[in-house]
């Protein structure tokens, strides 16, 4: 066989290949739940921000399928990128506990609210809008423009305001039934 034909060949597979990767990512993608997804609605001073938080309920997603009593841990990393650890359990609060590191890096230097997460390398990067937290950072609503991702975090994992927050979500555009309450011990 010619080079010229191999070449061919293995370039087609190679489209082939990115091409079903891409659709594959479009079709695993969650549904729409905000259309218009509002801009981050205050600063976000990142010192206060870093630590330990609880996912109160999240739009379900494939990466995170079936997690309970998942936290987000956010500490300063090296070159002023920011650490991630997140954590969960598969099958219940009381599951095999698992976990996954990630960076960020702040993309909105003048309102630390909008970051580039990456827990896949180079190749795969997310946005990372903190819509709203509270004044002393006990909670915190986090979604992304496309309107497909959000996560409510707390630093308690069963907060007193729970449905205060809930609220806010509404309040932001999001259809507060369509996401997964996530279950903690």
């Amino acid at each position: 066989m010619k080079q010229s034909t191999v070449l061919k060949i293995l370039g087609g597979v190679t489209v082939a290949a990115i091409g079903g990767a891409f659709a594959y990512s479009r079709a695993t993608r969650p549904p729409m739940i905000n259309a218009k997804v509002p801009e981050p609605a205050k600063p976000v001073e990142i010192e206060r921000y870093l630590g330990k938080w609880y996912e109160l309920a999240r739009h379900e997603n494939r990466f995170e399928k079936g997690l309970d009593a998942v936290t987000a841990e956010y500490a300063t990393g090296p070159g002023g990128k920011i650490q991630i650890t997140n954590g969960g359990s598969q099958g219940g609060p009381k599951g095999e506990r698992s976990f996954v590191e990630g960076k960020a890096i702040i993309v909105d230097d003048e309102t630390n609210a909008k970051l580039k997460v990456s827990f896949f390398g180079p190749f795969y990067t997310g946005d990372y809008w903190v819509l709203d937290h509270a004044d002393d950072y006990s909670w915190s609503i986090v979604g992304e423009p496309g309107g497909r991702y959000l996560w409510v975090l707390a630093r308690e994992a069963h907060p007193a305001n729970a449905e205060a927050i809930m609220k806010r979500v509404e309040e932001l555009g999001y259809d507060r039934w369509a996401l997964r309450v996530t279950r903690h011990a």
